[in-house]
């Protein structure tokens, strides 16, 4: 059997607390048919909207933004934990779920910081963009004309501080819900490490904690079935499979979407350069058991010559 890291989207998880209960509960179904058949899971996820609302929410008793990305790991965990738990219980698999509250290390000296683009929380007026500005520091900046939200940095993941700790739990058969929203970014300050404002792309966060956790098979889980080239239009190609340079070809023809497609095929090209063997595919969730038997998703694998 395999151990599989599934990459969960943040707005697949719904916009309130009610519909990410529900949807949670979903998602579970397909997670279990993998875990039924004895495969080893981690699961990692996405928060977007949900760290947003947190730090909306949270503005006027200035709550920092790392405790935000922390506080949107706990509640989105909760509700898969028990959604998890409740399809393991109907189906007689004794099988314990844990959420982890995961720090990952990013550098200090990453040029993200230094031009911050990652727009999060709730649209504001211009007056009160600039009063957020003035008062709190913020940078922001006009989105989509809807009005004005405040950007953060989204630093690349270096290192995870509780990655052994997954390991060891995945390893006494433990289902582990790790590096929510991609973690809470920290650098490192003498004997301890410091929360920075910033978003981690989750599906590089996942790619990294699949690799140091030594999975076999990245998933990251998506609304569509299969990476296409020519998306949209009268020539599309949906694709079975697509090797590190068939990749890097697409990219370079600027086949993938910035804000959507192209992240997800980067941390797939990541973890299945980061060791002989290794695969990711980008599938859809409800298609997670099909896609491992090569019949829905897209595989992602090594040159041959690699």
């Amino acid at each position: 059997m395999s151990r599989i890291l599934i990459a969960l989207g943040g707005n697949a998880l719904g916009n309130n607390p009610q519909e990410q209960l529900k949807i949670a509960k979903e998602s579970a179904k397909p997670i279990v048919d993998l875990i039924e058949k004895g495969h080893e899971i981690i699961i990692t996820h996405g928060n977007g909207p949900q760290v947003g609302m947190i730090n909306s929410l949270m503005e006027e008793v200035n709550m920092p933004f790392p405790e935000s990305v922390a506080m949107s790991q706990g509640y989105i965990g909760y509700h898969l934990q028990n959604g998890i738990l409740e399809e393991l219980n109907k189906r007689n698999i004794n099988k314990h779920v844990v959420t982890l509250i995961t720090q990952v290390v990013v550098d200090e000296k990453d040029e993200a910081f230094k031009n911050p683009t990652k727009p999060i929380g709730k649209f504001y007026t211009k007056e009160k963009a600039e009063k957020l500005k003035t008062e709190k520091g913020y940078k922001m900046v006009e989105d989509a004309g809807r009005g004005y939200r405040r950007v953060v940095a989204s630093p690349k993941p270096i290192d995870i501080i509780e990655k052994e700790s997954v390991k060891a739990l995945v390893e006494q058969g433990h289902i582990v819900i790790a590096v929510g929203g991609g973690g809470i970014p920290v650098i490192k300050r003498g004997l301890t490490y410091e929360g920075v404002d910033g978003v981690i792309d989750k599906d590089l966060a996942s790619a990294k904690m699949a690799e140091l956790i030594d999975a076999d098979y990245l998933f990251i889980l998506t609304a569509v079935d299969r990476v296409a080239i020519n998306f949209g239009k009268e020539n599309q190609k949906n694709l079975e499979k697509m090797s590190i340079d068939e990749a890097e070809r697409y990219i370079g023809e600027k086949q993938f979407a910035p804000g959507s497609m192209l992240p997800k095929v980067l941390a797939a090209m990541e973890f299945v350069k980061s060791k002989k063997g290794r695969k990711a595919i980008i599938a859809s969730l409800d298609k997670a058991e099909e896609a491992l038997n090569g019949d829905s998703g897209t595989l992602i694998y090594a040159n041959l010559s690699s």
